[in-house]
């Protein structure tokens, strides 16, 4: 039961209340594992350093722990929070989708000023956790939380198939105007001629007269709608629904689409394009965590210019893929044994034996996990001897000048960037340390609420007020933490520590070491908020550098000669797209020096290096040689499809780090452009770095993605992967997944300018349509590279080489989307065998599928993960999300959802055929049997005098549709199957038919109407011309024409029935026998 406790003024004291009586105002006391009613300002908290820790898998997916700060002003509460004595002013933006970014201010009774940002608000739908209590200030309730405004509802997409029903449908409303038209003529003239002739249906006028032709047939005309109305399938677009849900119910039960490894299995969002699935023509992929597992495992790693290759960690990684391959001999496909934790992002490790059921270890997970999410491949790490060696002589040296006053001083260059290197991996991240017996389990939703009206009524000065913002850039650049005083940071060290910069409570070296060394693996989760931030903590820990407690102002490592350190956390500049790295700013314990480490990609954080000095300086000579080696191992990184980060540092003085204070206080305590100021304040920062090293973590392929790639290809689909990786990395993916073969020829397009960018397309078109096999590689202007390169040298061969394959980077890629070259860059991309976007951007992602589909008019589907292939799928004509690492925004978005991206394969190649070719013989089949049955009534009117007389008795009409021909068409539509599933598999090539529409089309429909109203008038007229010359009466000889007609029906669905089934035999016999037993003569209506 969902419901709060209402606060009295005059009792003092909570009082139960339902979810729905909540309103903006009301203050709200949650305790742990509660789920939140509403977005909540978060204004106290158990917590002695007023955090909070919040579960957003309700909204995202993602199942780590976020941190949430208690409002600047109230933090520094002593005493329990006391709704009555709140007397502040809060104004914040209106209510909005955007889960990413809230901002306002609140306004203390001092007249004093705090900034209000998304780590102060808590979101309806998350679950407190690891907190005891807190209690906030409902700011958004109902449907203006932000969790309700994006839940939009079910998306409609209308399925190419439905399109050419309804056009269809309008080609069937002429035909019914037509002939309805011509029956008012002939009806007319029927009038007019035998006017003087009082016919039987002839309804004269009030005075006795006769109907004017004009007037009778108008009459006639309005008549024959009613009568022919049949012909318009109505009962088709309820039909199609049946069928649609039942199929989409079929395809759930497959069990070749569950994952037993993730628990996991296909879902169907959308029940209105299932036929969809089986005419794609064009395929959209994000790389990371689609064709990839997303779970990062450290492999490599260069520090101070020395590369240390971890062979025996990479030894230890191929004994696990041995082992997976052994189990999938043993294990049939669809039901592995689990080797890795379930979806969601790395937040520790899952201990189990590789024999366990899923389902066992699953409902045991609490007991056995210590970092759920993470297997063994990612945590145990085995270290390069090298560096082990290297980092014992770094403990060495610093044991050595322990009782020094800067023990780093005594180590050499390289020492002290290895050492560097690990605290970078270590405290350079967001993730949040805590112990597995701390409670997860979901609780009774119990809450607290103080109304705002009663405060009023006792604090007029109180107010909440909106206020507009402008659009955000930078969601967050800061924590809470850092908005302090500029004294507070310019002073002494924090209070926890000792004038020497260990651990408060020790006086030498050796009480700093903790009297019992925790053991990580089972006393400690990592709660990551990304894979790789797993992966470079679990590296450093395998070192002896762990990461063992993280507070809002605090970080503490515990290291194996050193003991406990705990560095104090000044800022931390976080991760976003448009910078690339994250920074944290750090009081270092043994130096007193205030530090900044940075970690991000190597094509920013290269260009953000301190400049060399002069050449005759030799540290000037040794850091630039440091960095040619660097890159040069980047490169090598890349080529191995490793994903690469590199590893700065910067040592600020105190007056730099006082002026650059200043700022950045101020970029945070602005209304106005605050995300912009943070920005700049964050580059500022970012500069003159000292690289340390880089490091490179594997991203494993998923199992079965290139033999599924290489399937849909056979289907004649066109795979174009959109990533945002880098070029190198990205293209050693390609060739492992099988996008890119060795023998073929890879066009590369990177261009500096738009110029550049027009020129080389015009370059490749050229090359594409007169190349040959002896074309050497080109080059043009400085501004721009392409490349054509086949991995192994051609042969000479008259046969027509296969297609070359296309890659291009983002900026090229942003220049190739611009008007004037869009038609240039989809020509190209059309010639091309596959296509590799690299380092494109979401906006990107949806601009090229938007683009294919509308001037290709092709059928799409994307498939993605995360966050960022949101856009794509939306765009596509089919949407499919992978319930992956980086949460569930892709699969809430999607049409589809699968477990993994080899479940595309039988998704496609199996259902969507099925699909289609059941819906669009169904559709063809409703539009046959109302022609044909619509034309018998049509060939009676030339014996009628076109007077909208029907031979078929009432009954007959109405049951028509009802009940003769209603069933056996809805059993075949879901049951049957032109060809087997294990046939399909085998020969890919089948599902061709449907892209091509070969089954339902404008020329299939004109056919099948052709052949409709052939048969009916075989089925008119051999009655006819039995009962010819009889004295038989209309109703008797219209029963038999109705039962061969009826009959036919059922014969013309056996013969395009394929696959008979015990349902749809039984019902064709049975609606064949309630025919021919109901067709008995009535009475004559006129007693004749």
């Amino acid at each position: 039961l969902f419901f709060f406790n209402l606060f009295f003024v005059t009792k003092k004291q909570y009082v139960n209340r339902f979810w729905k009586e909540i309103r903006v105002g009301d203050f709200v006391r949650l305790r742990c594992n509660e789920i939140i009613p509403a977005d909540i300002l978060l204004l106290s908290s158990s917590d002695p350093d007023g955090l909070c820790h919040i579960e957003t898998a309700n909204l995202d997916g993602e199942t780590n722990l976020k941190r949430r700060q208690v409002v600047r002003g109230f933090s520094e509460l002593v005493s329990e929070f006391n709704p009555l004595t709140f007397t502040s002013v809060i104004e914040c933006e209106k209510p909005n989708d955007d889960l990413t970014r809230f901002r306002g201010c609140i306004i203390h009774d001092n007249g004093k000023k705090a900034g209000l940002y998304k780590e102060n608000l808590l979101l309806r739908g998350c679950t407190i956790r690891n907190t005891e209590a807190v209690v906030g200030i409902v700011i958004y309730a109902g449907h203006e939380t932000k969790a309700l405004l994006n839940n939009s509802g079910p998306r409609y997409k209308r399925s190419q198939l439905e399109r050419q029903m309804n056009c269809d449908v309008l080609w069937c409303v002429l035909l019914l105007i037509c002939m309805s038209l011509f029956s008012a003529v002939g009806h007319g003239l029927w009038v007019q001629r035998y006017q003087e002739k009082k016919s039987l249906f002839d309804v004269p006028e009030s005075d006795g007269t006769s109907l004017s032709p004009v007037t009778a047939a108008v009459y006639s005309f309005l008549t024959m709608i009613i009568v022919l109305q049949v012909l318009i399938p109505i009962s088709l677009y309820v039909s199609i629904e049946i069928v649609k849900v039942c199929q989409v119910y079929f395809i759930n039960q497959d069990t070749e689409l569950y994952d037993e490894e993730t628990d996991s299995q296909l879902q169907c969002r959308a029940l209105n394009i299932t036929e969809d699935l089986g005419q794609i023509q064009y395929i959209f992929s994000d790389k990371t965590g689609t064709l990839t597992e997303n779970k990062m495992v450290f492999r490599r790693c260069t520090v101070s210019g020395i590369e240390y290759s971890h062979d025996a960690n990479a030894q230890r990684l191929a004994r696990y893929q041995e082992a997976d391959s052994e189990e999938e001999e043993v294990v049939p496909r669809g039901g592995s044994l689990p080797q890795r934790g379930s979806t969601g992002s790395h937040q520790g490790i899952r201990v189990l034996h590789r024999s366990q059921s899923t389902r066992s270890h699953r409902r045991n997970w609490v007991r056995l996990t210590t970092c759920p999410l993470c297997s063994s491949q990612e945590k145990d790490i085995t270290p390069d001897p090298k560096l082990l060696e290297k980092v014992s002589e770094c403990d060495r040296c610093l044991a050595f000048a322990r009782h020094q006053e800067h023990p780093l001083a005594h180590l050499s260059p390289e020492l002290s960037d290895i050492f560097d290197f690990f605290i970078a991996l270590t405290i350079c991240n967001t993730v949040v340390v805590t112990s597995p017996d701390q409670p997860r389990q979901k609780a009774i939703l119990t809450l607290g609420v103080t109304p705002l009206s009663s405060l009023l009524e006792r604090e007029p000065h109180s107010s909440l007020s909106y206020w507009s913002l402008g659009s955000s850039l930078l969601s967050t650049l800061a924590n809470d933490g850092a908005l302090l005083g500029l004294e507070e940071r310019l002073g002494p060290p924090a209070p926890g520590l000792t004038s020497n910069g260990y651990s408060s409570g020790a006086d030498g070296w050796a009480q700093h070491k903790v009297a019992k060394e925790p053991e990580p693996e089972q006393e400690l989760r990592y709660e990551a908020e990304s894979p790789d931030e797993a992966a470079l903590v679990y590296a450093a820990r395998a070192y002896s550098c762990t990461l063992v407690d993280r507070l809002h102002d605090q970080v503490s490592v515990e290291l194996p000669h050193l003991g406990r350190l705990t560095f104090e956390l000044l800022h931390t500049l976080g991760f976003d797209s448009i910078r690339k790295r994250m920074s944290v700013v750090i009081r270092h314990p043994l130096t007193d020096e205030i530090n900044v480490y940075t970690k991000g990609a190597d094509s920013v954080v290269m260009d953000l290096l301190e400049s060399a000095p002069h050449l005759d300086d030799a540290r000037g000579r040794h850091q630039m040689k440091i960095r040619s080696k660097t890159q040069n191992y980047l490169n090598l990184y890349a080529v191995e499809g490793l994903r690469t980060l590199c590893i700065a540092k910067r040592v600020l003085s105190k007056e730099e780090y006082a002026c650059w204070l200043q700022s950045h206080l101020e970029a945070e305590s602005s209304l106005d452009n605050r995300e912009e100021l943070l920005f700049q304040s964050a580059i500022r920062l970012e500069t003159n770095l000292h690289l340390l090293g880089a490091t490179g973590i594997e991203d494993r392929l998923q199992d079965g993605v290139p033999e599924t790639i290489a399937k849909l290809r056979q289907a004649g689909l066109q795979i174009w992967v959109l990533t945002g990786d880098k070029q190198e990395t990205a293209i050693n993916i390609a060739y492992a997944c099988k996008l890119l073969d060795h023998d073929e020829e890879v066009i590369t397009l990177n261009a500096e300018s738009q110029e550049a960018c027009a020129a080389l397309l015009d370059q490749c078109l050229h090359y594409v349509q007169s190349r040959s096999p002896h074309s050497a590689p080109e080059k043009t202007a400085s501004s721009v590279s392409v490349s054509f390169s086949p991995v192994c040298p051609p042969l000479v061969t008259t046969t027509p080489s296969p297609s070359p394959s296309l890659v291009i980077d983002g900026r090229s890629l942003a220049y190739a989307l611009e008007k004037n070259l869009e038609d240039k860059f989809l020509f190209l991309a059309k010639q091309c065998r596959s296509v590799l976007c690299c380092r494109s951007t979401p906006l990107q992602k949806s601009m090229v599928v938007k683009l294919v589909r509308s001037k290709l008019k092709a059928m799409t589907l994307a498939i993605g993960d995360g966050a960022n292939d949101v856009s794509m799928i939306q765009v596509a004509d089919v949407g499919v999300g992978i319930s992956g690492q980086e949460g569930m925004q892709a699969v809430m978005a999607s049409d589809f959802a699968v477990p993994r991206f080899r479940y595309l394969e039988r998704l496609l190649i199996v259902h969507g055929h099925w699909c289609y070719s059941r819906l669009a013989n169904m559709v063809l089949y409703f539009f046959y049997k109302n022609t044909m049955f619509v034309g018998l009534l049509f060939w009676f009117q030339f014996y009628c005098g076109f007077s909208a007389s029907a031979m078929i008795d009432q009954w007959y009409l109405i049951f028509f549709n009802l009940l003769f021909s209603s069933l056996p068409q809805l059993v075949t539509g879901v049951l049957d199957k032109d060809v087997p599933a294990d046939v399909l598999l085998t020969k890919p090539q089948l599902y061709k038919s449907g892209q091509n529409r070969e089954e339902y089309g404008p020329r299939t429909f004109w056919l099948n109407m052709a052949d409709a109203a052939f048969q009916s008038l075989v089925c008119f007229f051999i009655p006819y011309l039995a009962y010819y010359d009889s004295d038989t009466d209309m109703f008797t000889w219209g029963t038999p024409i109705t039962t061969i007609a009826l009959f036919t029906f059922l014969l013309h669905l056996g013969i395009e029935t394929k696959t008979w089934v015990r349902v749809a035999g039984a019902l064709q016999k049975g609606l064949g026998h309630v025919t021919f037993t109901s067709k008995q003569t009535p009475c004559d209506p006129a007693g004749l």
